[in-house]
């Protein structure tokens, strides 16, 4: 059976200009600084972020941690959103690794934090506190209906912070969907902030790998991070020239999924059993839920696997699907097919 695999944008394959480039990158040890590839990589992505400089990681969770420890120190806190990957997917590393101490505040349904609330949170000097020194952001943000963040809102959380003597850093896991949905670069999204990851294997086709970019010197506090980490990668040059292909290539593209994720979500909110709101689809991510009368998340996504179509179940009755390349408009209509065939079928 033909698979409509909506799980998520990770899901997609290198391509055969990525293959061809990786198979015939230029190589050298990267821990001794001398790979050429990674060093072009981290070129473009500190260019194409605005940023001074930039590093390679194997992953964003990897540059999230990294970034956490290179801007503080044990014991200080970091403030974050209550839905945000960091606190949410990433394993606690920030508390077991960093020995940093999580202020969590609400998001917002579009993934946003109230700027009032981060002010609030803001530690005063005094023995008794924690020191608040980071303030971290996602966009898109991931559990908020992939939403993207709008350039005014980080530009005027990231004064607030830094009035406070705070540093900001954006989970940018998906910042090119940001940058699509928002008609921003992701240099004009990125500028106010001390530093930013992003991800090359989401929806970007590289099989493996984030950059992070920022100021020369917090890079270089970056490194050794990544270095305790266990992240110093030899010949990662066979990896980084899949990422520069993404960044060249695979980034004009977005538009695609975008506009399929939107013909999802219209076609999802037409069934009965389904709720959604089309509206709040404004990148590649589409949550919707079943009706309390119908199946249980877990159930739904099992019997739909069985007709041909994966997504993930993210809550009791909440289901998320993601778009990416190489999913076509006729999967999309597909996937609507099955799912609304399902639906049936469990409300028997």
């Amino acid at each position: 059976m033909p698979v409509v695999d909506l799980r998520s944008d990770t899901i997609t394959q290198p391509t055969s200009k990525m293959r061809t480039a990786m198979a015939n990158a230029e190589l050298g040890d990267d821990v001794f600084g001398e790979d050429p590839t990674v060093a072009r990589l981290e070129t473009l992505a500190a260019y194409t972020m605005g940023k001074e400089a930039a590093l390679f990681v194997s992953s964003g969770t990897m540059g999230n941690l990294v970034s956490q420890l290179a801007h503080c120190g044990r014991g200080d806190e970091i403030i974050l959103g209550d839905q945000s990957h960091v606190f949410y997917y990433e394993q606690g590393g920030s508390a077991a690794v960093g020995g940093l101490h999580a202020r969590t505040l609400p998001n917002r349904a579009d993934g946003t934090i109230d700027p009032a609330d981060i002010l609030a949170a803001i530690r005063p000097e005094d023995i008794h506190f924690p020191r608040s020194r980071l303030l971290i952001l996602e966009n898109t943000h991931n559990r908020c209906n992939g939403y993207p963040l709008e350039k005014s809102y980080i530009d005027g959380v990231a004064e607030t912070a830094r009035s406070a003597g705070m540093k900001l850093h954006i989970d940018g896991a998906r910042i090119f969907n940001a940058a699509e949905a928002t008609g921003t670069s992701p240099a004009e999204l990125s500028a106010a902030a001390d530093s930013i990851t992003f991800c090359l294997s989401k929806g970007l086709c590289a099989p493996v790998g984030s950059v992070l970019c920022g100021s020369s010197d917090f890079v270089a506090r970056a490194r050794r991070a990544r270095k305790l980490l266990g992240g110093g990668m030899r010949q990662a040059g066979v990896l980084a020239a899949a990422g520069i292909v993404a960044i060249e290539e695979m980034t004009a593209r977005l538009a695609q999924d975008h506009a399929n994720a939107a013909r999802l979500a219209s076609g999802l909110a037409g069934i009965e059993g389904i709720s959604l709101d089309p509206s709040q689809v404004r990148t590649n991510i589409v949550f919707f839920h079943l009706n309390e009368n119908g199946p249980d998340a877990a159930t739904f996504r099992q019997a739909l696997a069985e007709r041909g179509v994966r997504v993930l179940a993210l809550g009791p009755r909440s289901l998320r699907a993601v778009t990416h390349h190489p999913i076509t408009e006729n999967e999309i209509r597909v996937a609507i097919s099955e799912i609304g065939a399902c639906v049936q079928e469990l409300h028997r």
